[in-house]
């Protein structure tokens, strides 16, 4: 028989279609089926592929917003202003950089949560491809070596809509579970692109009010 591989090998985790968000339901023979959303167009998805040892964990959201990308990037590529959207964050300030690839910022978080503050490295910001990802490097926190990467891309329904596509990779905390890490990540992400979802829109609806009253 082979030998067990050693416990340092990586996987590597790849998002190649939207995670359903809506509650699964059962089909005429009684069988638990989830409703499967558009995949991931190749030139996104690449950007989410993560390493991932025995001791970590990785997962990503889905967000759809009816509002442009333009609208939606002008936001999410605010690395000096999470609190924009993050609605777990009270504070940023950039304490190295001038907000290009390698800029730090120290957040302090809202009370209630398990983390006081957290030192956060921007990793890319493709004004292009609409991807910024960023790594937490410090802070009194419990996610360790936690990295982020959230990608825009047009909404494969039309309308001029927005598919947002956050996910992460995180070492799993002494005493808790790969399940119990994911889903607590997964609560925050997911709570800060409805609220991100929110504030575009309405930032969109603004933006097309003045387009209409600028006269011809």
């Amino acid at each position: 028989m082979p030998p067990n591989p050693p416990k340092s090998s990586i996987l590597f985790h790849r998002v190649n279609t939207a995670p359903n968000t809506a509650s699964p339901h059962q089909n005429p023979k009684g069988m638990m089926i989830k409703k499967q959303r558009a995949p991931i167009p190749d030139a996104v998805a690449r950007y989410h592929t993560h390493g991932v040892g025995p001791d970590k964990c990785c997962s990503s959201v889905t967000q759809e917003i009816a509002a442009p990308v333009s609208t939606v990037w002008s936001v999410v590529r605010r690395f000096d202003n999470p609190q924009a959207y993050k609605h777990f964050v009270k504070s940023c300030h950039v304490i190295v950089g001038d907000g290009d690839v390698g800029t730090l910022r120290e957040v302090q978080v809202i009370s209630g949560l398990p983390a006081n503050s957290s030192t956060e490295r921007l990793d890319v910001l493709d004004e292009e491809s609409h991807v910024i990802s960023f790594s937490m490097v410090g802070g009194d926190h419990r996610l360790s070596n936690y990295k982020s990467v959230t990608t825009l891309h047009p909404s494969p329904a039309g309308g001029g809509g927005t598919v947002v596509v956050e996910s992460y990779v995180v070492d799993v905390p002494p005493g808790n579970t790969k399940d119990d890490t994911c889903n607590f990540v997964d609560t925050i992400v997911r709570c800060n692109l409805q609220s991100l979802a929110q504030i575009a829109e309405n930032l969109a609806r603004r933006n097309n009010k003045s387009s209409s009253a600028c006269p011809k």
